[in-house]
């Protein structure tokens, strides 16, 4: 089995395999403003409600493509869901 064709459904991108890969916006995220940027704990609480999400895939939102990691981190940002969870 080629474990490089493995990719983890319901994971964050922080929690993959190759998760080196995606530094750049660990970093950028650590680089934002406070002021735009959302507490660590509703980050932490808005994850947690993106990893129970049936459109969680491979670390982006099926329902506008973004990187969720970087879409709860933005205090103007929410849920892209027609009933959005956060």
């Amino acid at each position: 089995m080629n474990h490089d064709m493995l990719t983890c459904k319901k994971c964050l991108l922080y929690e993959m395999p190759d998760a080196k890969r995606y530094q750049n916006m660990y970093d950028y995220i650590a680089n934002l403003d406070d002021d735009v940027k959302v507490p660590e704990s509703v980050y932490q609480q808005r994850l947690s409600i993106c990893k129970e999400c049936d459109q969680l895939l491979a670390g982006m939102c099926r329902i506008c493509g973004c990187y969720v990691e970087m879409r709860a981190v933005m205090k103007q940002r929410s849920c892209p869901a027609v009933d959005a969870k956060w």
